[in-house]
């Protein structure tokens, strides 16, 4: 963190100071809101729970070497006592933010900010040093969290922003303003919150509209909703994409046998080809928006082609390819599941049974989609067969069930559904053979990650 007082952070947060004996002592580290990441120097915040309550350790983190803790009521600690623990790291976040002179790029979309996230942080890491969002730490807690880790000398801030309704993203945005926003598409995630893909894209562009006429938006031209964007920001608009409109795109773009995309990336005159190390040619939208935003902040096209090219994916569960001794082939793409996403990763798995590999689709439920699940699961179900993916092996309750009978009323012959991941296992533990490939996807609250994991190991 760039260091502040605790009589500053208590002024930033509207906090009163307990049992805090020198009020110029200096928060250097981050802030942590897990007791066992707590680094010397830092602030512990204690945020409240329904089965662990922060403030029960905050003897613990001042133990660790926290300098205090923000809490909302005594600790027994040297603490910055405010009414609101969540809100006083947004105002927190929100001063160092303004102390902070380096370039700060936000990523919005349906589907694709962390993949893009980071894709874009192995560009700039060759261009200076960069402070990123963790995982997907992208809501109310994860967003202040990362604005918090950035240092004084930090060149690049690259933050993820998600949006569970209206107002979401200008509220993020407002704690960090951001120099350079990027909208990479509006699927069906979060649909029925929202209730349509247009009510999405209204959310998704708060991000530009928060802009102003010094910044850069960074917009996809392949989707519509996207695109007119352009039209509700101030700032100068880059368009990435596959289309000759794109200022930034991608042409002969091919998949080799294992689905990763090969392509030629350009940008006015210029041209490299790149070859990404992560599956799936979804991941190409991606690559084009770590492009152009790392183009944004004035880094070499050179630089960038040879950054993406080969780049694979820092965070776990996203298309995570593992070959196991025995030659199965298990891809991890557990954390998130949405139609648009589901859909893609059933491709790869196609294009991969194109040589003649036996292919195994393990899939949860998709959460949050309100009205329209039903029908958007038995899509999904169908699609497997048209795909001629070999097996189906569908998880979790009435959807998932919908899901199984569509792709077997499709034609697909081998389709199996079970209530529980640990199903998963017993079904599969025995009966993989060499050159199977094993997909596992669902939505992270079914814990098919854990499943992925397992496979991967052979365990």
């Amino acid at each position: 963190m760039i260091p502040m007082t605790l009589a500053e952070i208590a002024h930033a947060v509207s906090g009163r100071l307990d049992k805090v004996t020198d009020d110029q002592v200096t928060v250097t580290a981050p802030t942590a809101f897990d007791s066992r990441q707590v680094e010397d120097g830092g602030l512990f915040a204690a945020l409240g729970g329904n089965r662990v309550d922060g403030h029960d350790y905050a003897n613990e983190a001042i133990e660790k070497g926290a300098v205090a803790v923000l809490a909302s009521r005594p600790t027994g600690t040297p603490a910055i006592i405010v009414d609101d623990v969540v809100t006083a790291m947004s105002d927190l976040a929100h001063a160092v933010s303004t102390r902070y002179t380096g370039r700060v790029l936000a990523i919005t979309g349906s589907a694709g900010k962390t993949s893009t996230k980071d894709l874009l942080t192995q560009i700039l890491a060759r261009h200076g040093s960069v402070v990123a969002t963790q995982r997907s730490f992208n809501n109310e807690i994860g967003f202040p969290h990362t604005v918090l880790r950035v240092q004084a000398d930090t060149d690049f801030l690259v933050l993820e922003m998600g949006a569970r309704g209206l107002g979401h993203i200008s509220h993020l945005a407002a704690i960090a303003r951001p120099q350079i926003g990027a909208v990479l598409g509006i699927g069906s995630a979060h649909i029925g919150e929202f209730g349509s893909r247009e009510a999405i894209a209204v959310a998704k562009r708060e991000l530009v509209e928060a802009l102003d006429a010094t910044g850069i938006a960074v917009l996809n031209t392949d989707d519509p909703l996207v695109a007119a964007m352009a039209e509700h920001t101030r700032a100068k608009v880059l368009r990435f994409g596959t289309g000759a409109d794109a200022d930034v795109r991608a042409t002969d773009i091919t998949l080799d046998a294992s689905a990763r995309a090969q392509f030629t990336l350009r940008h006015g005159d210029n041209a490299a080809p790149v070859i990404l190390g992560v599956v799936g040619e979804h991941h190409l939208t991606n690559a084009l928006a770590a492009a152009a935003l790392a183009l944004s902040v004035g880094v070499e096209f050179v630089t960038i082609a040879e950054g993406l090219d080969g780049a694979g994916l820092v965070s776990g569960s996203r298309m995570e390819v593992t070959e196991r001794p025995d030659g199965v082939t298990v891809i991890n793409d557990a954390f998130n599941a949405s139609p648009e996403s589901v859909e893609a990763a059933l491709r790869s798995l196609a294009t991969i049974a194109a040589t003649s590999r036996p292919t195994i689709a393990v899939l949860g439920e998709m959460r949050e989609l309100g009205d329209t699940a039903p029908a958007l699961h038995a899509t999904i179900g169908r699609r497997v067969a048209d795909l001629g993916i070999g097996t189906l092996i569908t998880v979790g309750g009435h959807h998932a069930e919908l899901m199984a009978t569509a792709a077997r009323d499709a034609g697909s012959a081998q389709v199996t559904h079970v209530e529980t991941k640990d199903q998963v296992l017993d079904l599969l533990t025995e009966g993989l053979r060499g050159r199977d490939v094993v997909l596992i996807k669902g939505a992270n609250s079914a814990g098919l990650f854990e499943t992925a994991a397992a496979l991967a190991t052979g365990h």
